[in-house]
């Protein structure tokens, strides 16, 4: 069975608007600005996988600093008080989140992994077997954050077939 993405690139951004204003900005002081470029450099990816009637990854992925600042604003704590623990699990938790809806905007069938979060330089985490497809990348009081939806190549393939 074929299935084309139905979540567009402005239902991306959607989605992760009202993540960013329900757990990291509340206050709407700090938004996350978008400004396209995919070239920045990233220290930790967060990602969750959509299996079933559409195969793809939901991955969230930042700097070291916006992971620590992310977790604090969403654990209230301070970001001196986050450890590598509640940063790895914050962000699990957002690409969950931001995973999540995706996969209520995908046709039935489907179902959501657990994340994976890896901390370590951005050219550590790849997926062979599937192509980008959507992306989101802005900076947040200057690092880099960005959101991007893969789509297994193969069915893909099968798609366009």
């Amino acid at each position: 069975m074929s299935v084309e993405t139905v979540v567009t690139q402005d239902d991306l951004a959607e989605m992760v608007e009202q993540v960013w204003v329900s757990y990291v900005d509340p206050e709407g002081v700090s938004p996350l600005v978008l400004t396209g470029d995919a070239k920045q450099p990233t220290e930790v990816h967060s990602t969750v996988s959509i299996t079933g009637s559409w195969h793809g990854h939901l991955v969230y992925a930042c700097s070291l600093k916006a992971a620590r600042r992310a977790a604090a604003a969403f654990l209230a704590m301070e970001s001196d008080e986050v450890g590598q623990e509640d940063t790895s699990d914050v962000l699990g938790e957002l690409a969950n989140i931001i995973g999540g809806n995706v996969k209520a905007m995908l046709p039935a069938g489907c179902f959501l992994s657990l994340p994976t979060v890896v901390m370590a330089p951005d050219t550590a985490s790849y997926y062979p077997a599937a192509e980008q497809i959507s992306g989101l990348y802005g900076v947040w009081d200057g690092e880099p954050v960005s959101i991007s939806m893969w789509q297994s190549i193969k069915q893909q393939q099968e798609a366009s077939a």
